[in-house]
C-alpha cells in the first residue's frame, strides 16, 4: 500500500530521512489527528507472535490499535499523532525480534515465491536422504555386527549430517530468533531433538557404537517440512482475494486534459475533479459521476446482479464496473485508495485479521507444551545423572523422551481429519480452502443466503413461447452486443440447435436496442418502450433493451409488423427448495441478503420458505449484518457469489461459494462448491460436524499416547529408536482414525459433475 499523507496537517517532518521517510509517506490519516500504517513483518510464524506484537506494542503512548495479520505477514498500526512517528514504531517492532519491511505487494509475492520453492527444495531433500537412510538401516536391523554395522552408520552419518543443516535450518534459524529475545516456540525443542538425535548418533558412529538414529532425525524434518508447506500453501490462497479485488482495477486511464486532448495517466495519479474517458469493453478506474456518454454497466461486483444497469449523465458509478457497449466520460469522485473497490478490499483484510484470531487457542496451548517437554528432558537428564548412570545413557533417556514426545500426534490430530474430510468433500464436488474452515463450519448457527448467483443460477435464461424461426432471426441481431439478454438469446438459440439468421449492418443504441436488415427489410430487438410496444402489453412494467442499458427482464423482436416478446428468467438452482429446511436440520436459521430489488427478494424469500429477508443491500452493509449477528453471539454462514459479497465471505464465521463466483468471490470463501446444487452446503456442514468428533477424539488419543509414553521414555524403558518407532505408530493411529471421515459420504457413483464455466464481473459472454 502506497498512501501519501496530503491535506491533513499531518505531513512527514523535513528532518526525516532514510527508511523513516520512506515510511511517514506510506501514512493515511483514516481520521482527523489519527495515523495509520501497515508494515510487513515476515517473520510471523505463529499466534504466539501475533500476541507478542500486539500485546507490547499496543501498550506504546499514543498507540490506538494494533492488529497483526498471521495469514498476510502484516501489522496495522493506528496511532494518534502525526506521520514521523511511523519510524520509531517500526524499531519498536524489530526490538521484538521482527524485521520490519514497507509493504510491497510485489516483493511480497516475489518473496512468497521464493519461500515456497526454499521450503519444497528442503523437503526434497530431506525425503530423499530419509529413504536412503532407511534402506541403509535395514542391515543394521538385521543384525548387522563390527565392521558392516560401523560402515552403515558412517554412510548414514554422511547423508544425514548435510541433510539435517539444509532440511533443518527453517526450524533452528526460527529456535535461535525466539531464544535470542527469551521467547520459546515449538521450533525449540523440534531443534534440539533433532540435534541431539544427530550428535549422540553421530559419535555412535565415530566410537564404533550399537545404537544411531540418523533416520530418526531426518524424517522427523521431512514430516515438519510437509507441514510447512501446506502452511504456507494455505496462507497465499487466504490472501488471493485481495490480489484478485486489486487486479480487476485499471493500471490507469486516458484523462481528458483542458485542451479536450486525452493523455494516459497511471491510476495512482488520478484524483477528484479529474474527467476520465472510459471506452467500452474497459473498466472504470476509480468512482465518478458520468458527465458524457450512456452506456450499460454490469455492476454485478457492487450489487451481483446479473442483468446490466444503463447509466447516463448525473449517474454515479463505481471502481471496477464494466462498460459494455458505449464510451463514457467521468468527473473522478475518490482517488483509487478511497474507490469502493479499495473499500472492499480493506475490508476482506480486516475480516481475514479478525478469522487468523480464531487459532490462538492451539498456539497457546504449543507455547505450553514447548517448555513442559524442555523441562521433563532436562529433568530426566539430571536424575540419571543423580541415580549414578552415566552421562552417555543419560543422554539418551533424554533424547528418547524428546524424540517419543516430539508433539506428530498432537499435530496431526487436527491436519489428518481436515484432509480426509477434504478428500471427503472433493470426491462430492465441494473444495475445502482452508482445514480451520471444518472446525467453524462445523459450529456454525446462522446462514447469511445471497440470492443472485447463489439461490439462482444468475443468468437469464428464455423462458416464454418462440418460434424457431423468430428466435433465431434474434439471436442474428443480439450475436453483435455484449448484453447479458443479448447473450441469452444467443445461448437458447444454440441450445435448440439452430443457426442465428444472417443479419447485416447491426446498430446498437445504448439503453435501446439493436437495429439491424434481414431479406432487405429493418428488424430490430430491443426494450419495449423503444420499440413503441404499450404499456398494456405483455410485460409492459418490465422492459428492457437487447442492447447495453437495459435493466428489464424481457427484450421485444420486430418483424414484418410485429411484435414478439422474448421473457427470461433466473431460475433457482437445484437444492434451493430444500436449502431453508436441510439447514434447519443442521440447526442453522436462515435468511436472504440480496443487493437485487425488494419484490425480486421477497418473492424468492417467499418460494423457499425463508421468513428473513432484506433487500438493496450494499457490500458494505452486507458485512455490518455480518458484523451484526456476531454481535448477537451467533456464528454466521456466509454463502455467495459476487464480488459485492466477497467482504461478507471473509467476515463471516465460515463461508461457501459456487464456481461460477466471481474470482474475488471464490478466493474469500472457505469452501467452494462444483456443480450447480446447493445440496452441497448441508452435506458439507455433515463433514465438518463428523471431521470436528474425529478431532476431538484424535487429541484424547494422543494424550492417551503422552500418559503412557513418557513414562515408559523416563524409566529407560524405551530408546530413540523404539521412541522414533512409538512416536510413528501414535501418528498412525491417528491417520487412521480420520480415515473413517470416508465412511461419512461415500462419493457418487459414476463421474463427478464438471464444474460449470466460470461467471462473474469479469466476463460477459458475447
Amino acid at each position: 500500500m502506497s498512501c501519501c499523507a496530503t491535506g491533513t496537517g499531518l505531513a512527514p517532518e523535513p528532518a526525516l530521512q532514510g527508511r523513516d521517510a520512506e515510511l511517514a509517506e506510506m501514512v493515511r490519516h483514516p481520521r482527523e489527528g489519527s495515523s495509520f500504517l501497515q508494515l510487513a513483518v515476515p517473520a510471523m510464524h505463529c499466534g504466539g507472535c501475533v500476541a507478542k506484537i500486539e500485546r507490547e506494542i499496543g501498550r506504546l503512548p499514543g498507540v490506538a490499535n494494533v492488529r497483526a495479520n498471521l495469514g498476510a505477514r502484516r501489522v496495522a498500526l493506528e496511532w494518534r499523532g502525526a506521520a514521523a512517528r511511523a519510524g520509531e514504531l517500526a524499531r519498536a517492532i524489530e526490538e521484538l525480534g521482527f524485521d520490519v519491511h514497507p509493504v510491497d505487494p510485489d516483493a511480497e509475492a516475489d518473496g512468497e515465491k521464493r519461500a515456497m520453492r526454499d521450503l519444497l527444495m528442503r523437503l526434497a531433500v530431506a525425503a530423499f536422504a530419509a529413504m536412503n537412510i532407511m534402506l541403509l538401516s535395514v542391515s543394521v536391523w538385521s543384525g548387522a555386527e563390527d565392521a558392516t554395522r560401523d560402515l552403515m552408520h558412517l554412510i548414514s552419518a554422511v547423508i544425514a549430517v548435510p541433510a539435517v543443516a539444509v532440511a533443518g535450518r527453517p526450524f533452528f534459524a526460527s529456535a535461535l530468533s525466539v531464544l535470542a529475545h527469551r521467547r520459546l516456540n515449538m521450533d525449540v525443542p523440534i531443534s534440539l531433538a533433532v540435534l541431539l538425535a544427530l550428535g549422540a548418533s553421530l559419535y555412535e558412529a565415530l566410537t564404533g557404537g550399537v545404537e544411531a538414529y540418523f533416520d530418526a532425525a531426518v524424517m522427523l524434518l521431512a514430516l515438519l517440512l510437509v507441514g510447512r508447506v501446506l502452511e504456507r500453501t494455505m496462507r497465499a490462497r487466504a490472501r488471493d482475494a485481495v490480489g484478485r479485488l486489486a487486479r480487476l482495477a485499471p493500471r490507469g486511464a486516458q484523462v481528458v486534459g483542458a485542451d479536450g486532448a486525452d493523455r494516459w495517466v497511471p491510476l495512482a495519479e488520478i484524483g477528484p475533479g479529474d474527467v476520465v474517458r472510459v471506452a467500452a469493453g474497459e473498466r472504470v478506474p476509480t468512482d465518478g459521476v458520468v458527465t458524457t456518454g450512456a452506456s450499460a454497466l454490469d455492476r454485478s461486483l457492487v450489487t451481483g446482479e446479473s442483468v446490466a444497469e444503463r447509466v447516463g449523465a448525473g449517474d454515479a458509478v463505481e471502481a471496477g464496473v464494466l462498460n459494455l457497449s458505449a464510451p463514457l466520460e467521468l468527473r473522478v469522485t475518490a482517488a483509487a485508495e478511497d474507490s469502493s473497490l479499495a473499500t472492499i478490499a480493506r475490508l476482506i483484510e480486516a475480516a481475514e485479521q479478525r478469522r487468523g484470531r480464531m487459532m490462538r487457542l492451539a498456539d497457546a496451548a504449543a507455547r505450553i507444551y514447548a517448555p513442559a517437554v524442555h523441562l521433563v528432558g532436562l529433568v530426566t537428564f539430571l536424575a540419571w545423572l543423580a541415580l549414578g548412570a552415566g552421562w552417555h545413557a543419560a543422554l539418551w533417556t533424554a533424547i528418547s523422551v524428546l524424540v517419543i514426545t516430539c508433539p506428530c500426534a498432537l499435530g496431526l490430530a487436527a491436519p489428518m481429519a481436515q484432509v480426509v474430510a477434504s478428500g471427503v468433500l472433493f470426491r462430492r464436488g465441494v473444495m475445502l480452502k482452508g482445514g480451520d474452515a471444518l472446525e467453524r463450519l462445523a459450529v456454525a448457527d446462522h446462514a447469511v443466503l445471497d440470492k443472485t448467483g447463489t439461490l439462482t443460477l444468475g443468468r437469464p435464461v428464455l423462458a416464454g413461447e418462440v418460434t424457431d424461426d423468430d428466435l433465431a432471426l434474434a439471436a442474428g441481431l443480439a450475436r453483435t452486443s455484449r448484453h447479458p439478454l443479448s447473450a441469452a438469446v444467443v445461448a437458447a438459440a444454440r441450445a435448440r440447435g439452430l443457426r442465428a439468421q444472417p443479419v447485416g449492418v447491426v446498430e446498437e443504441f445504448p439503453g435501446c436496442g439493436l437495429i439491424g436488415r434481414h431479406g432487405g427489410a429493418e428488424v430490430r430487438l430491443g426494450a419495449a418502450d423503444w420499440l413503441g410496444v404499450g404499456d398494456d402489453g405483455p410485460g409492459g412494467d418490465g422492459s428492457g433493451g437487447a442492447g447495453a442499458g437495459s435493466d428489464g427482464q424481457e427484450v421485444w423482436l420486430e418483424t414484418g409488423g410485429r411484435h414478439v416478446r422474448l421473457s427470461f428468467e433466473d431460475g433457482l438452482r437445484p437444492g434451493a427448495k430444500e436449502l431453508g429446511a436441510a439447514l434447519a436440520a443442521e440447526g442453522i436459521r436462515s435468511e436472504i441478503v440480496s443487493g437485487d430489488r425488494a419484490p425480486a427478494v421477497r418473492a424468492l424469500a417467499g418460494t423457499l420458505g425463508i421468513a428473513d429477508w432484506t433487500a438493496r443491500v450494499t457490500p458494505e452493509a452486507k458485512i455490518a449484518r455480518v458484523d451484526a449477528l456476531r454481535g448477537e453471539g451467533r456464528k454466521v454462514l456466509m454463502v455467495g457469489d459476487g464480488l459485492n459479497d466477497a467482504a461478507a465471505l471473509a467476515a463471516a464465521h465460515v463461508s461457501m461459494a459456487p464456481a461460477s463466483a466471481a474470482d474475488a468471490g471464490r478466493a474469500a470463501a472457505d469452501l467452494v462448491f462444483f456443480g450447480e446444487s446447493l445440496d452441497a452446503v448441508p452435506l458439507a456442514r455433515r463433514v465438518a460436524r463428523a471431521a470436528r468428533r474425529v478431532t476431538l477424539q484424535n487429541f484424547a488419543l494422543a494424550g492417551i499416547y503422552n500418559l503412557i509414553a513418557i513414562p515408559i521414555a523416563v524409566t529407560g524403558n524405551a530408546g530413540p529408536l523404539a521412541a522414533a518407532i512409538a512416536m510413528s505408530l501414535s501418528s498412525l493411529v491417528v491417520v487412521g482414525n480420520a480415515l473413517r471421515l470416508n465412511l461419512v459420504a461415500p462419493a457418487p457413483e459414476g463421474p463427478r459433475e464438471a464444474a460449470p464455466g466460470m461467471r462473474g464481473a469479469e466476463a460477459v459472454t458475447a
